[in-house]
This record gives C-alpha cells, structure tokens and sequence, in this order.
C-alpha cells in the first residue's frame, strides 16, 4: 500500500475522517488468545498498513477447500466477465438480493471495483446462492487490500473455508433465514425488554430480527464495522449474534418510551444504526457485546441446525421471487382473532406467549389438544390428548381468576420410560409463567446464570453421554439442542428437573419446591419456588382449578 497505507480506491479525505492512522505499524504475536485480545482492543484499527497486513494473514489461514480462486485467476477471468462494460453499471450477482453496495470510504473507481470483484465470485463459486452480506464485505477489504485481485482473493478464501467448525459468511437462503431465526431465539433469551417493545411496535417481529445482518453488513460506520470484521475473523460467526444484540440493547434504551420516528421499527433500527455515533463509540459497542453471557458456540450451532431443519420440513429452503419467505406465519399472524377461541387466554394474551417460544415453532399456529371443559378433569384424558405432540403449551385459571402456565419442550410419552416411576425430563427449552394479576416469565436458571454450570469434558469411553432421557444421538432431531440438559455440568439434578408426569399428579419443575403441581383429578394444585427456574410462586400457593388447557403448535401447511 502507499503512505500511509491507502490504494488507489479510497477517497483519502473520507477516510482521515473516518478512521485516523495513528497506530503502531508492526503486529508479532502468533497465539490465538493474545489476538483475541488484540482485536477486541483494537490494537490495529488505527493503522491502515497494519489492519490490511493483519487481515492478509488471519484470510491466509482460514483453511480452505483444495481448490480455491486466487489472485491469478482473478486476472485471467475479470476482463472476459466485465468486458467493455463500465464498471460503475454492472449488474450484481442475484445471489446479493439487490443489496446496495456499501461505498463507506471508496472513491468511484473503489464503488466499480466491487462490482467487479462480485460478478468474478459469481462466476467461480456458481454454489452460493443467496449472501447479502457479501457487497459490505468485498468493499472493506477492498480498503485494505493492494488491488483488485488481492481483495478477490481475500473474499474467496472466507467463502471457501471448510473447516467443519467455523461458521463465517452465509451462502443459501436456508443458511441465512435460519441465522434470522437463531438471532430471534437469542433475543428472546437475552435481549428480553427489547424483544417485549419488538412485539408491541411490530406485526412483524420476526421481519424485525429478520434484518439483522444489514444493521452489522450495511448499515454500521465503517468504523464500526471495521472493528466487528477485527474480530469476526479471529473468532468467528458468534461475534455478529453479539454485536447485533448489542445494538438492539442500545436501541432499546434509547428509544423506550418515545414514539417511533417513522412507521416502522424496523427502519427507525437502521436510521438509529447507520447515526450510531451519537449514542455510542465502537469500545463501548464491543464492550456491550462482550457483556452479554452467551452459550457456547456449539450449542448455537445446534440450536442453528434445529431451525434449519424447522425450515427444511416447511419446505423453505430458496428465496421465493415476490415475498421474502413465502410459507412463514409471523408472530402476530400466527394466533387469528377470528378463529382462536380459548377459556383461559385473550388472543392479546396468547400472542404474547407466542412470542416468547423458540422461531421455529413461531412459525406455527396454536392448535387446542385438551380442554378441561371439553374433555374432562381427568389427567389421563389428558395425557392421551397430548401425547404425539412436541412442544406443549399448558394454561391454567385458577378459581381466583388467577392465569398460569408453561412452555413444555418434550412430548408426554416420555414419561412411560421410567416405568410407571415418576421421572423428571424435558429440556431447558421450558420455561413458566403467569399472565394474571401481572406478566412474569421465568426460565432455566442456566439462561440467567451461566457460571453455575460449564461443558462437561469429554471422554473417549463416553464422547456423548446422555444426562436427559429424551436427548437422541442426532444432534439435529434433539429438540432443544443448545439448552439441553446434556451438554452442562449441573452443580446439582435439580436444575434439570424440567417436567413430570404420573398417573396421580403432574409435576413442573424440581428441586427445593416445584414450579407447579396438579392433582389426577385436575382440581387442585400448588406453586412454589424451584431451583430449576428460581421462580416466585406463579399464583396463589395453594389454588383450586378452574380450567385447564393445553396447546400445540400446528403446521399451517398441514391444516
């Protein structure tokens, strides 16, 4: 690169204004811990020279595919692909879906570049059919890099990465959707006053969270997503679910309690990101982000394959050409007023809880499996009414008018595998609640308190051993992956007390008291705290049955 570090693609004056190059010029560390830190610190932002030397060298060991374009090919095939044709009217790949290609500090010759740049992917890697995230991608490395060949090569190789373990750009439709379905899970989990004003501003808060890679590949300052790109190439894919996060956190405080500025959240996020200086400097956006207690990046992974085979079985697996996701029921479409009828819940109150379910099962439709008043006050009708169903949803109304319930992960059938014994299963998918006299939800301990538990070690005799009964050997038919019981050392069994089932009770949640506890007759009941989801009692201690319902969750194709 020329002093101080620019090529002949950068407007040198936005770029003094964007970023100053004040930083040390030379970077020798080698260990993956001491480059985390680095980044996360920013050691090299500020050098234009030493970020473009750094990004050479993290792209150079991304391991790769054994045949991967590099710079040579880029020269051979650029100039039959582009012809004569001006550089600044190229079409873009279809694979972009008519995403703007993000000029942050390129010149004109820099914006024509990209182009470019993107029409000789397309051309080599014919397999990538949908990555809007690319344009944003090829433009910052466009601003570190020699020329143009060099920048291709940068870009193909974060394509071409095949290590089975580090996930970086995605290329299918399937990938990205289930990414959006994965961020609404972790929204749900750990952005949870965000999420409530996302479902009461939105009729589409999927949609919401659906935009949530064009807030990071867009619409952030190059400044801003300079720092995150630092990052996302020593530690990977996690670090975009956490910025993103992040931002919505900022968002949220900002703007809870004011009208939106235009007639849609979903833009007013954009605006609030793309002005994101005003409300917080890059430190303190990484530092926010880095504060967020995730899981492990294996157990987002498996949560990552659930929704994408929730989306395989719906048949959604390409992007269809007049709606962005032509089979999906959003949240405030999933429970109709005109057709949902319960004695229990309003449809106000029912939509709210369906807000709180993993993505997967958003996109489906409550479908009443047992009424009390229909069916009886009878446990075993019940169980026979939901058996063959997974996820449950139970509801009770207590005769003080009080309003209950919980989530439950696993099918009842479950519970014949312990031999007519009472036997706790399920996952740390469940959660409880109550909705009457006020709206409280309470999940797994672990979710709140990460630092009571950590992976357990593996061993060679027992690679996988099983600590939940309903845990299968297939990752992705498990169906809560990353919160099954399984993957943590529990201090202790209580913590994984999720529900159970006999012939004269119905228990949820263990340890120290339960969550709640119905009689056979499904006519008394009590609630009182419990260690597996360190929840106030959900109604009066000790309460009398009013109604009892359960729901489960229907696929609207299969109506």
């Amino acid at each position: 690169m020329d002093s101080p570090g620019y090529n002949c693609f950068v407007d040198r004056d936005k770029m003094d204004a964007a970023i100053q190059d004040l930083g040390p010029k030379e970077l020798s560390c080698t260990e993956l811990q001491e480059l985390k830190q680095l980044a996360r610190q920013g050691y090299w932002a500020q050098s234009h020279a030493l970020r473009g030397k750094v990004y050479q060298r993290l792209i150079r060991d991304i391991p790769c595919r054994t045949v991967t374009p590099d710079a040579s090919v880029y020269s051979d095939i650029v100039g039959k692909i582009v012809g004569k044709h001006s550089s600044s009217y190229l079409p873009l790949p279809e694979f972009v879906d008519n995403t703007q290609v993000p000029s942050y500090c390129l010149n004109a010759r820099g914006e024509g570049a990209v182009r470019k740049i993107l029409l000789c992917i397309a051309n080599q890697f014919p397999d990538i059919s949908f990555c809007p995230a690319l344009p944003a991608v090829v433009a910052l490395l466009l601003h570190y890099s020699i020329d143009e060949a060099e920048c291709f090569e940068k870009a193909c190789r974060i394509l071409a990465c095949n290590d089975p373990g580090r996930r970086l750009i995605d290329q299918s439709f399937l990938a990205f959707e289930s990414s959006c379905m994965t961020f609404g899970d972790l929204v749900n989990k750990y952005c949870q006053a965000a999420h409530k004003l996302m479902v009461a501003v939105s009729e589409d808060v999927l949609q919401v969270y659906a935009d949530w890679q064009r807030w990071l590949f867009g619409e952030l300052p190059l400044c801003y997503f300079a720092r995150v790109f630092d990052v996302f190439l020593v530690e990977g894919y996690k670090v975009l679910y956490r910025v993103a996060l992040a931002i919505l956190k900022f968002f949220h405080k900002v703007r809870a309690g004011q009208p939106l500025e235009s007639d849609s959240v979903k833009q007013d996020i954009r605006t609030f990101v793309k002005h994101i200086a005003k409300t917080v400097s890059p430190e303190k956006l990484l530092e926010k982000a880095f504060a967020i207690r995730l899981f492990s990046r294996k157990e987002i992974q498996l949560l990552q394959m659930a929704n994408e085979k929730a989306l395989k079985q719906k048949g959604i697996t390409v992007k269809q050409k007049s709606v962005s996701l032509s089979k999906r029921q959003f949240v405030h479409l999933a429970v109709h007023a005109e057709n949902f009828r319960s004695e229990i819940v309003s449809v106000r109150e029912m939509r709210d809880i369906w807000s709180w379910v993993p993505e997967r099962f958003a996109l489906c439709q409550p479908l009443l499996l047992f009424s009390s008043l229909q069916h009886g006050y009878s446990l075993a009708r019940f169980y026979f009414q939901c058996e063959g169903h997974e996820p449950t949803l139970l509801l009770i109304k207590t005769t003080q008018k009080e309003v209950c319930g919980a989530y439950l992960s696993t099918d009842w059938s479950e519970r014949n595998k312990f031999g007519g014994k009472l036997g706790f299963f399920g996952t740390g998918e469940c959660f409880v609640f109550r909705l009457q006299p006020e709206v409280q939800r309470y999940e797994w301990v672990v979710i709140k308190h990460p630092e009571l538990t950590k992976p357990p070690p593996l061993t060679a005799a027992e690679p996988t051993a099983p600590l939940s009964h309903s845990a299968s050997s297939d990752p992705a038919d498990r169906l809560s992956p990353f919160l099954a019981a399984r993957h943590f050392n529990l201090p202790s069994k209580t913590e994984s007390m999720f529900m159970a089932g006999g012939s004269d009770c119905l228990i949820v949640g263990g340890g120290g008291g339960q969550a709640l506890y119905i009689d056979g007759d499904l006519n008394r009941g009590r609630t009182s705290h419990c260690d597996t989801f360190n929840n106030q009692p959900l109604c009066s201690e000790n309460f009398l049955i009013a109604a009892v319902e359960a729901w489960g969750f229907q696929d609207p194709d299969t109506q």
